[in-house]
């Protein structure tokens, strides 16, 4: 049996994507699931007759603590929160767009804020718990065309991990994802190479698939997890360098 089974799972950003797929894999698994997003009718596409629909924009604080109640009195408590709520859009230079890079700080990094003020308290009052913040390979170092998205994506990364040493010992476990190219609507748009690219079913088994085993951090593919843990270790210089010829975003 899975170790997921029985368990009450929202995932947040589940309207399509890696938070769709992901949300189809827990249910598989046994999990009991509730989802939410921004788009209502794709939202119940998604739920089906399999998993508790509750409509959210993550940027909207008041919203996320309904929400949170809402979710409460469908699922129970939830056991595991997944945040998967996400915007990418490639950010020119040249032309400077304040706009957009405001909109990646609004749902990627203060929608998880509120995510996070809705569900961690009640977490901890109980001493029990799991959050996981869907992130990227992105954040691993800047890549020229996702200064806004992958900005957003090392402050997760950064987050989790301070908040994974903050709650040590009281019962809750944090987990980052962060997958490489994944065939999403996000990356539906992208005109240069994806390589090591996955199907998002596949992103949903390796990321229960982690869940399972406890892990801290899910990273994959595998091919692009080891090219992304290397990156990191690069000195300044030979990355830039290196990226200067190459020239190209990424997103997951």
């Amino acid at each position: 049996m899975s170790a997921l089974a029985g368990r009450a799972v929202w995932v947040i950003g589940a309207s399509s994507g890696i938070g769709a797929a992901l949300a189809a894999e827990l249910v598989v698994r046994g999990a009991r699931v509730a989802i939410s997003a921004r788009r209502p009718d794709q939202l119940k596409d998604v739920a089906g007759d399999r998993m508790s629909a509750v409509p959210l924009d993550v940027t909207d604080r008041i919203a996320v603590d309904v929400a949170a109640k809402e979710v409460a009195g469908l699922i129970g408590a939830p056991d595991l929160v997944v945040f998967s709520a996400g915007v990418w859009e490639q950010l020119d230079a040249a032309a400077w767009n304040r706009d957009l890079f405001a909109r990646h700080i609004e749902v990627n990094l203060l929608g998880l804020n509120n995510v996070l003020g809705a569900v961690l308290p009640p977490m901890l009052e109980r001493g029990r718990g799991g959050f996981v913040g869907v992130s990227s390979v992105a954040g691993y170092r800047g890549l020229a065309g996702a200064e806004a998205y992958g900005a957003t994506k090392a402050a997760q990364i950064n987050l989790l991990e301070a908040l994974r040493i903050a709650v040590a010992g009281l019962g809750v476990d944090v987990v980052t994802v962060c997958p490489g190219f994944v065939k999403t609507e996000l990356t539906a748009g992208n005109s240069f190479p994806m390589p090591f690219i996955i199907e998002a079913d596949h992103a949903a088994r390796a990321i229960c698939d982690g869940l399972e085993r406890g892990r801290a951090e899910i990273v994959f593919p595998l091919p692009m997890a080891v090219l992304m843990k290397i990156a990191r270790l690069l000195p300044v210089r030979l990355w830039a360098t290196a990226m200067q010829r190459v020239r190209r975003p990424t997103a997951r």
